[in-house]
C-alpha cells in the first residue's frame, strides 16, 4: 500500500487477507509508517465481554512482532488505567494530544513518561467509535523532533473511521466466540460459530467422558444459604475446570452440582490410552486442588468439601438438542449414561474416583478392580475399576 489512500481503501474493502485484530494492526501499522508518519509505537485498546478479561491490547513496534495483552477486569478501576489517556478517550469520545517533552502532560497521565523516557516526543490518542455507540481507544507516539505535523495527524484521523468499522466486526465475532466458549464449551461454541446450529444436527465422536458431582450436596443445599452454595459450586468447579482444560479437556456442562466433560480423540486418533492418562492427570491436578481448597476452608472454620468421579471411554452424540426455539449443545448416549451411573458408586465404595473397564484396559496407570456392580438402567454386571493409587 505504502500510501494513505491505499491505506483507506484496503480497510474501507474490510481489510482482505487480514482474520484477527493482531492481523490488521500487524498489517496497518508498517503501511502507515511506509506512508511517511513517524511512528515508533502503536497500541490499540478494544474492550469485549468475557468473564475474566475486560479487553485486549494490541501494541506495535517496528520490527517486532505485535504484542497482545490481556486486561482483567480490576486493570478497569486501577490507577493505571483509571489516570491513562486511553480512559480519557473511552470517557469523551475526544482524541487526545500531549507533548512528551513539557512536564505537565507527564503530570496529568504517568503512563506517558515510560514513553518520555525512551525518548518519545509526541503523543497522540484517538477514539475507534463503534456503531454500537462504544469508544474504543488507539494511540501513537513518535520521536521526531518537533513531534506529529498537522498533515500526519490528518493522515491518521483519516484512516480511523474505516479502522472503527473492521475493528467493530473483528471485535464482536471475538465477543461471540468468547460467550459461546464460557457458556457452551470451546468446542461446541466454534461449532456453532461454523454453523452447526440446526436441531437434530449432531456427529458421532470417541472421547474420555468426565462425570463429576458434589458429596453431601443435598444436605449442604439445606443448611446454607443459596449465595453461600453458589459460593461452593464456583470453588469446587474452580478446582475442576482448568485441571480438565489444561490436559485437554473440555467442560460441556454444569448440572446443578454435577459437571460433564470430555476429552475428544484428535482426528486419526483411534488407540484411547492417551486420552485416558491425561483424563487422570487432570483428575490427580484437580483433587491437588481441592486439597489446597480445604485447607483453607479449614482456616475460616469450615467443613471439609469433595466431589465424586467417574472416568469412561466410548462413543457419543455431540450436538444439538431440544425444542424448536431453545436448543442445547451437549453428548448423549449409553456412554454418558454409563458414566454418571458409575460416578453413583463414589461414595458407596469409599472412592475419590472410579473407572469404567473400558478406561482401565485403556490407561496406562495402575488400577485395581473394585467388582461387579448393577447399576440402574443397565443391564448386566458392569466392572468397575479404581485407579491403585487414591487420588483424594
Amino acid at each position: 500500500m505504502h500510501d494513505i489512500d491505499s491505506i483507506y481503501e484496503w480497510l474501507v474493502a474490510g481489510a482482505p487477507g487480514a482474520r484477527t485484530a493482531k492481523e490488521v494492526v500487524a498489517r496497518i501499522c508498517p503501511e502507515l509508517a511506509a506512508a511517511g508518519i513517524p511512528i515508533v509505537r502503536i497500541e490499540a485498546f478494544v474492550r469485549t465481554l468475557h468473564p475474566q478479561i475486560v479487553g485486549r491490547s494490541f501494541i506495535w513496534r517496528p520490527g517486532a512482532e505485535v504484542e497482545v495483552r490481556e486486561n482483567s477486569w480490576s486493570y478497569l478501576n486501577s490507577p493505571a488505567f483509571m489516570q491513562s489517556p486511553a480512559a480519557k478517550v473511552f470517557s469523551t469520545g475526544k482524541p487526545v494530544r500531549r507533548n512528551l517533552m513539557a512536564a505537565e502532560s507527564l503530570a496529568e497521565f504517568p503512563q506517558l513518561q515510560e514513553l518520555a523516557r525512551e525518548g518519545m516526543t509526541d503523543f497522540f490518542a484517538g477514539p475507534l467509535t463503534f456503531l454500537s455507540g462504544q469508544t474504543q481507544a488507539i494511540t501513537f507516539a513518535t520521536r521526531a523532533d518537533g513531534g506529529f505535523t498537522a498533515a500526519h495527524l490528518a493522515a491518521i484521523e483519516r484512516v480511523l473511521i474505516p479502522l472503527s468499522r473492521v475493528g467493530e466486526i473483528l471485535a464482536l465475532h471475538r465477543t461471540a466466540a468468547n460467550l459461546l466458549s464460557t457458556y457452551v464449551g470451546r468446542g461446541a461454541g466454534e461449532r456453532i460459530l461454523a454453523g452447526q446450529i440446526m436441531r437434530g444436527d449432531t456427529q458421532s465422536i470417541r472421547a474420555v467422558i468426565w462425570f463429576s458431582d458434589i458429596r453431601g450436596f443435598s444436605s449442604m443445599s439445606e443448611r446454607l444459604p443459596p449465595t453461600e452454595i453458589i459460593g461452593v459450586l464456583n470453588e469446587i468447579f474452580d478446582c475442576q475446570v482448568p485441571a480438565i482444560e489444561s490436559h485437554g479437556g473440555e467442560v460441556l456442562k454444569f448440572m446443578g452440582d454435577g459437571l460433564l466433560a470430555i476429552f475428544p480423540f484428535s482426528e486419526g486418533e483411534t488407540a484411547p490410552g492417551r486420552l485416558c492418562d491425561q483424563a487422570l492427570l487432570a483428575a490427580r491436578d484437580a483433587f491437588a486442588q481441592l486439597a489446597v481448597l480445604n485447607a483453607a476452608r479449614q482456616t475460616r472454620g469450615l467443613k471439609p468439601v469433595t466431589f465424586g468421579l467417574a472416568l469412561h471411554v466410548g462413543e457419543l452424540a455431540y450436538g444439538n438438542i431440544g425444542g424448536s426455539g431453545r436448543l442445547d449443545f451437549t453428548c448423549i448416549g449409553k456412554a454418558v449414561n454409563l458414566a454418571s451411573r458409575l460416578e453413583g458408586l463414589t461414595s458407596k465404595l469409599g472412592r475419590s474416583v472410579v473407572l469404567s473397564e473400558d478406561f482401565a484396559a485403556a490407561t496406562n496407570s495402575a488400577v485395581t478392580p473394585l467388582g461387579n456392580f448393577e447399576l440402574k438402567g443397565l443391564d448386566g454386571m458392569i466392572a468397575v475399576f479404581a485407579p491403585l493409587v487414591e487420588l483424594a
